[in-house]
């Protein structure tokens, strides 16, 4: 719904609690009025313009009907108002109507943001199984690539002819008894590729055993086995691969818009449909650094313990991501933002009841806080519910919000130059002159949806007026401004190329 729009409407429901009893609630001064805002007007009072109620920005320096409704233009007098730019709320209607102010406060924003992911295998705890010594395979158990198997799970019996002589020169040198022969002939066991339990076992035996049974260093999922019996293996061939199962990831999409503030080593929680009623605390363990053009989301990483097994790659699950950004922010409520489609206001409270619409920049949002960037200040007030009666009032009012900050300085702040103001152009004839103003007879604006008419208009520099005189037809150029429109570009007809 458009602001003018929620003008008329909000209007009609103030007018309706007027009929239920409740009385004229708009003052005029800081005073308790209790009789119609009308009434303040003197009927000698000075006229300082026209204006057009649901286009309160353009104004005009004559009555007569407005261009953009089928109405009557309003007049907006000079003592209409202590301040011409505020309204005024008797205090003790103000609870009736149901107005509720907010502080500005400064603090962290906290965000929540929700997401969809999908789990998967923790790349970072894999196993792979290969053979230390070329052999033959002379058994394979029973398993196969999706088993679940615990730790010192076997897997397949090798055979390595290669540590029979190796085994047999050790039992040699012992019987010997020289240990410097001893040593080495022991460390060309580790050579070999024996593992110690199996070097234990020849010292404590005595026999020679050139088979090796091998099985899974950790408990998993067994991904693959490549080793079928009676195979003949060459040294380091891969023989199993494991995924472990003690943690899992879970890889979730954020919207680009929504990962500000996301770090690694945040908390967060995920709920699986698979497992209905509970909650897994896990942590953000990575947030990768390229966004997926597609889809425009950014790919955080979550790990999940997964004691129990229960939580399995591929399960689909919602996560909460709680980040937050340790810098000191303004911050007001959501709900107290009017949005009119080309900027932010807000009402500003002030003392005495009075209220006037402030323009300001706004930042992040987290659903119930806003943060600030600009327009406001820590301490001040802010209507957060009531907050439209009062703007449709300023906007009958032609009470217009200044801007939150000149061009000049929000490039200054932001370090770069901002877009030029769209210009519309038409073209008429000069009717009068008078320093930085001209009066034009103009055809209609049809980038504003503006018919032809007769109106003044303020020039951005009276050097544009230099070449020209009463009577030229003339084309320009105008942009809106909160306090109308200003002729930016000015030149005659016949002087154009």
């Amino acid at each position: 719904m458009s602001r003018n729009v929620l003008a008329s409407v909000t209007l009609a429901g103030v007018t309706a609690l007027i009929g239920a009893g409740a009385g004229y609630w708009l003052a005029s001064s800081d005073d308790q009025v209790s009789e119609p805002v009308a009434s303040a007007v003197e009927s000698d009072a000075q006229v300082l313009y026209w204006y057009d109620p649901m286009v309160p920005q353009h104004r005009f320096e004559k009555p007569g009907k407005s261009p953009f409704m089928d109405m009557d233009l309003v007049p907006r007098y000079a003592n209409e108002d202590g301040d011409v730019a505020t309204i005024s709320i008797d205090a003790g209607i103000t609870q009736n109507l149901g107005i509720r102010l907010a502080t500005v406060s400064r603090g962290q924003l906290m965000n929540v943001t929700e997401a969809v992911g999908v789990l998967e295998y923790n790349a970072r705890d894999v196993a792979l199984v290969q053979a230390r010594a070329g052999g033959f395979v002379e058994r394979v158990y029973r398993h196969a690539p999706g088993d679940v198997l615990d730790k010192g799970a076997a897997l397949a019996d090798l055979l390595i002819p290669e540590w029979s002589a190796a085994q047999e020169e050790y039992l040699a040198l012992r019987r010997i008894g020289e240990p410097a022969l001893l040593a080495a002939a022991r460390q060309r066991l580790r050579l070999a590729g024996m593992p110690a339990s199996t070097i234990s076992q020849l010292e404590r035996s005595g026999k020679v055993n050139a088979s090796i049974t091998i099985s899974t260093p950790i408990g998993g999922v067994l991904q693959e086995l490549d080793v079928r019996e009676g195979m003949t293996l060459a040294a380091g061939a891969p023989l199993a691969r494991i995924n472990g199962l003690d943690s899992v990831w879970l890889e979730v999409a954020v919207p680009e818009a929504q990962s500000q503030g996301i770090r690694v080593g945040q908390r967060a929680t995920a709920r699986l449909p698979a497992l209905p009623g509970q909650l897994i605390e896990g942590e953000i363990t990575a947030v990768l650094p390229e966004a997926n053009a597609a889809s425009r989301t950014l790919r955080v990483r979550v790990e999940l313990p997964n004691p129990d097994g229960l939580l399995r790659p591929g399960l689909t699950a919602q996560a909460s991501l709680a980040g937050g950004d340790d810098a000191s922010v303004l911050l007001i409520p959501g709900e107290a933002v009017i949005r009119t489609g080309r900027r932010s206001l807000v009402m500003l409270a002030e003392a005495g009841g009075r209220y006037r619409p402030v323009e300001v920049e706004t930042g992040r949002e987290n659903g119930s806080q806003t943060v600030v960037l600009r327009g406001l200040e820590e301490g001040q007030q802010v209507v957060a519910s009531g907050q439209f009666l009062l703007d449709s009032e300023a906007s009958l009012r032609g009470i217009v919000a200044p801007p939150a900050a000149s061009d000049t300085q929000h490039d200054h702040d932001h370090g770069h130059a901002q877009p030029a103001p769209a210009l519309h152009e038409s073209e008429g004839r000069v009717m009068a002159l008078a320093d930085a103003r001209v009066k034009i007879a103009h055809g209609p604006f049809h980038t504003l949806g503006m018919p032809g008419m007769t109106m003044a208009f303020a020039v951005a520099d009276a050097a544009l007026l230099q070449d020209i005189e009463v009577e030229d037809r003339v084309r320009f150029a105008v942009r809106e401004t909160d306090a109308g429109l200003l002729v930016e570009r000015i030149q005659p007809l016949e002087k154009q190329p």
